[in-house]
């Protein structure tokens, strides 16, 4: 068993136990990944990429660990719950992105592949 299955296997555990299950619906589970990413992003409003930076060598860092938790905690469980395997995902995107954005059009540029 790899880490990440180890890790949702004790999530799905721990929400089990709690009967949370109920409360884990699809749109749901979607809403919490994008609340747990705006407490992430908190942290940065108004500030500088100094800042910024600053701030992450912080005590700060652990809050910063905290949302980032909160917001695997919920994609992890959402994967599980839809039968969607999170790696391989991935790597289909990773793949997708290969082709859309090509080294020679892309290379240091911020631009969209239908802009390139």
């Amino acid at each position: 068993m790899d880490e990440l299955q180890e890790i949702t296997e004790l999530l799905v555990d721990f929400r089990n136990r709690r009967d949370w299950e109920r409360f884990h619906k699809p749109k749901d589970m979607a809403l919490s990944i994008c609340l747990e990413a705006a407490e992430l992003l908190e942290h940065f409003q108004w500030k500088s990429d100094e800042q910024a930076e600053t701030y992450l060598k912080s005590e700060a860092i652990e809050a910063v660990k905290e949302e980032i938790a909160d917001i695997a905690i919920y994609l992890l469980l959402f994967c599980r719950d839809n039968n969607i395997d999170l790696i391989e995902t991935v790597k289909g995107k990773i793949r997708k992105n290969e082709s859309r954005y090509p080294v020679d059009r892309c290379k240091g540029r911020a631009d969209k592949y239908d802009r390139l």
